[in-house]
């Protein structure tokens, strides 16, 4: 009898680890896709983010100068931004421009995510928030 219990006390049997990691697998499946998801909604955040940043340096330069700047780069030389965001999403600095709508003002109106479809513009206002 005391054979046994000395046996027992060193460690666990099979069974018992088998269901520990059935627990910690299940858990596992529950966890990662929300926590997978999370980062997905993390960068789409700091995508809005960079173009509020983006949209706010247009309109101080158009505030200052009268005009839109011609490239995204005008905004960085005339210190504006300190260098242009990266994408999250994409992992790179490039962004599309948008042109206004008024044929008589040149240069970068309204800046989207080079990824997104070149359709309408979202509203600068709805998607700035």
């Amino acid at each position: 009898m005391t054979t046994v219990r000395a046996r027992k006390a060193r460690g666990f049997t099979l069974i018992e680890l088998v269901v520990v990691m059935a627990i910690i697998g299940l858990l596992l499946t529950v966890a990662l896709p929300r926590y997978m998801h999370s980062i997905e909604r993390g960068k789409e955040q700091v995508r809005q983010q960079n173009l509020a940043v983006m949209r706010d340096a247009i309109d101080k330069y158009y505030g200052d100068n009268g005009q839109y700047p011609d490239t995204l780069d005008d905004l960085v030389t005339r210190h504006y931004l300190r260098a242009i965001p990266v994408d999250p999403v994409n992992g790179d600095d490039k962004w599309a421009a948008v042109a206004s709508p008024d044929e008589s003002k040149t240069g970068v109106y309204d800046v989207m995510p080079a990824s997104s479809p070149q359709g309408m513009p979202k509203d600068r206002a709805g998607a700035a928030q």
